[in-house]
């Protein structure tokens, strides 16, 4: 059972489940299975996929219960039994595959009655019972078309069925009323011909047949069609190889990949993939990371570096320490984020759901009211006319097209996105990301590379560069700030002994204080120094030109006496100016915000044409610079790499979090770009953008078509033209209208950003 455990916030045991839903028809019944499984006391959310069929509940309710409250409801639904994404998606191809062949089985059944019934009609002879023995051929032809309604449409009146015992009204009861309407007015006129007038005793047994026959063809045709939307989660399965080769006991053995342990020692040769996450021990190589970053180039590692599974070795051979296997390596948590992703909803999505559930009910009011009109109003023969449109009115509004329109483009989307290396955490964000008008960007590590350098050690008169150098070294060793590493780096390159510290303090936004070797230590902004009273005027001058430079001066006083001057430089990003341009063609105000100092970030921000700057800013005002934005109306996104960044990213309209930055910023994040070029924002937005368009043209189109279409259904061109549609086209068109929705949103695989 694919049960992933975390622990909530009441410290009880959440399990995540997923349901295959069985009977499922339309957008209808989306509504009725999560508030059922809502209902139940202890499931906490439960989100329906009605693309896939497959219902995510989040809770602690037993696999009993909920299937029991999916059946209450009147469906049918089985746990996915799998303990691998890719056992899923064999599962759901296998299942989608049995119902392709049964509804084509099906679909050919009635249409062998159908089409020949249809070609009789319309070139050979008229469809009325006049005579006895008339009365005798229409009554074989009605049994037939009874075994057709049995055998290729039992599935609608079962449904629709189970829909009345539970006081509601599905696509499935649409469907069995007008065809069973169909069918029984001709058997009347069959068995009883002289209570209907002459004009009137006409049949419509093709129009059962074909209408069950075009449905089901429409049905496999849309299942069929919907396979393509797993292409993306496909695609990152296929990264991950079957085998992998480790050493143990000083043997090479190859294993399956389920059997790779923490800490084992694994070969991949030239060519290989790599097949679980962890650290370089031996070896020199160039990993080809495009399929998970999007970034073409090939990657150097050595030894000491991170490789990834699902990665390409390139070049030469390493050997390599397992550091995450199984569901914890970064291919199998990126997988479960889109999946995740693919099956949650935009607003725009749930909206759809709640006009579904008033649709069907209203539907069937209008096919009431239409053959009311036609018995009352309309030229005789007027029962056939209003059995012809109360039909037609039922099976044209059929709101199947309507339940796929935002599933099927949130799949295909998001997908998408994770091509790029982009990954979308939930639907909300999806939609939320096409709509920003203001994007804040961290400067470290976001528009710079996050791996900078010491350029400069200016010292007073008689303190040792080197003395200085270890001194701050060690004091910054603990810290995982990038500039912080700078200083560690540049010290071990010049083969300084890192000393022990005691009493560390790190004031957030600031620097850092300790003691070392009996000396009393500061590092950092001059607010710092200020606040312990340490005078910097010797040196700020200099601290000036460094930072018109575009270079971080940080000031170092021992024993509250400033000592020293150490400047970092962080080298910008290759594309950041062209990616920033991006947005800004976009129409999207960019404002920078960064802890660093002004001068230094003004020179940042001129270099990538950046004209709103925030500096010196603290991780708690990065957060009141995001509401400031939102109170004048912008709707907001924050980009950020690192755990000062993560408040700002949580409120955020949209978090986005540089992906070779920070777990925490990642998890505080609604989307994650796999590689740091802040391209990935503009795809990012491009592709929500994308989206929400396919999305808006196929409700648009699944809804205009149900509510355009019911008119006329109803006869609305009969006093003008003398023209009444038929209950087979309406069939077809409504069979067709689902396809149409699949085929639009598959449109989205094609899309590509723009990148100017």
């Amino acid at each position: 059972m694919n049960n992933s455990e975390e622990v909530c916030e009441h410290n009880t045991l959440s399990l995540t489940t997923e349901l295959l839903i069985e009977g499922a028809g339309c957008a209808s019944c989306v509504g009725k299975i999560e508030n059922a499984l809502n209902s139940l006391e202890d499931v906490e959310s439960a989100t329906m996929n009605f693309a896939e069929r497959i219902v995510t509940v989040e809770g602690t309710a037993s696999t009993e219960q909920l299937i029991s409250a999916v059946e209450i409801a009147g469906y049918n639904a089985k746990v996915i039994q799998l303990n691998a994404e890719s056992e899923r998606l064999d599962e759901k191809e296998k299942a989608d595959g049995k119902y392709y062949r049964k509804m084509m089985r099906e679909m050919t059944i009635a249409l062998s009655l159908g089409i020949p019934l249809m070609i009789y009609g319309m070139f050979i002879g008229e469809m009325t019972v006049n005579t006895n023995l008339e009365r005798l051929g229409w009554l074989i032809v009605g049994v037939l078309t009874f075994a057709v309604m049995y055998f290729s449409g039992r599935h609608f009146y079962i449904g629709a069925w189970k829909s009345f015992k539970n006081h509601s009204a599905n696509m499935d009861t649409l469907i069995a009323l007008g065809t069973a309407t169909a069918w029984l007015y001709s058997m009347v006129v069959v068995f009883v011909p002289h209570v209907v007038p002459d004009m009137a005793r006409h049949v419509y047994f093709e129009a059962t047949a074909m209408i069950i026959g075009l449905i089901n063809l429409g049905l496999a045709l849309e299942v069929k069609a919907r396979g393509k939307t797993s292409e993306a989660i496909k695609r990152l399965i296929g990264l991950q190889p079957k085998t992998a080769e480790v050493i143990r006991d000083g043997k090479s053995i190859e294993i399956k990949i389920e059997q790779v342990l923490l800490e084992d020692i694994v070969r991949v040769k030239p060519g290989e993939k790599v097949p679980v996450d962890g650290i370089v021990c031996e070896g020199h190589t160039a990993i080809d990371e495009s399929m998970l970053t999007g970034e073409p180039m090939p990657v150097e590692k050595k030894v000491g570096d991170e490789v990834v599974a699902g990665t390409i070795n390139k070049s030469g051979s390493i050997l390599f320490k397992a550091t995450r296997v199984g569901k914890d390596t970064a291919l199998a948590q990126i997988i479960n984020m889109v999946k995740r992703a693919q099956n949650s909803k935009p607003p725009i999505g749930r909206l759809a759901d709640v006009i579904a559930a008033y649709f069907v009910p209203s539907v069937m009011i209008i096919s009431v009211v239409s053959a009311l009109i036609w018995l009352n109003f309309g030229p005789q023969p007027a029962v056939a006319f209003a059995v012809v449109s109360a039909t037609t009115v039922l099976i044209i509004a059929c709101p199947c097209a309507l339940g796929l329109a935002t599933p099927m483009s949130v799949m295909v989307g998001v997908g998408k996105a994770a091509e790029a290396g982009v990954l979308i955490r939930n639907g909300e964000a999806l939609q939320t990301a096409s709509k920003i008008t203001a994007m804040i960007l961290d400067k470290t590590g976001t528009i710079t590379l996050g791996a900078p350098k010491v350029t400069d050690v200016i010292t007073i008169e008689g303190v040792e560069e080197a003395e200085v150098l270890q001194l701050a070294a060690s004091l910054e060793a603990g810290s995982e700030h990038p500039l912080a590493l700078a200083i560690v780096d540049s010290a071990k390159e010049r083969g300084l002994e890192i000393l022990k510290v005691e009493r560390f303090e790190a004031i957030a936004g600031h620097g850092v204080k300790a003691n070392c070797s009996g000396l009393t230590l500061l590092f950092g902004n001059p607010k710092l120094m200020r606040q312990n009273e340490v005078e910097i005027e010797p040196f700020e001058i200099e601290a000036q030109d460094l930072a018109n430079e575009a270079k971080t001066p940080m000031y170092f006083a021992v024993n509250g006496k400033l000592t020293a001057l150490i400047a970092v430089a962080d080298p910008i990003k290759e594309d950041s100016d062209a990616a920033i341009k991006r947005l800004q063609n976009n129409g999207i105000r960019v404002v920078m915000l960064t802890g660093d100092n002004l001068a230094t970030a003004q020179a940042v921000a001129n270099k990538v044409g950046i004209s709103e700057v925030f500096a010196d800013v603290l991780p708690e005002d990065k957060v009141e610079k995001v509401k400031q934005l939102q109170m004048e109306n912008e709707i907001v996104g924050m980009t950020g790499d690192g755990i000062n960044d993560a408040p700002a990213l949580a409120m955020a309209n949209v978090g986005f979090a540089i992906g070779t930055g920070t777990d925490v910023a990642i998890e505080s994040a609604d989307v994650t770009l796999m590689r740091g070029s802040l391209h990935g924002l503009a795809d990012a937005i491009a592709v929500s953008k994308a989206t929400l368009r396919n999305i808006k043209q196929n409700l648009f189109g699944a809804f205009i078509y149900n509510v355009a279409g019911i008119p006329f259904a109803a006869g609305i061109l009969y006093p003008f033209f003398g023209l009444l549609l038929s209950p087979v086209i309406a069939g077809a068109a409504m069979a067709f209208s689902s396809l149409t929705v699949v085929t639009n949103a598959n449109r989205l695989r094609l899309f590509k950003p723009a990148k100017n």
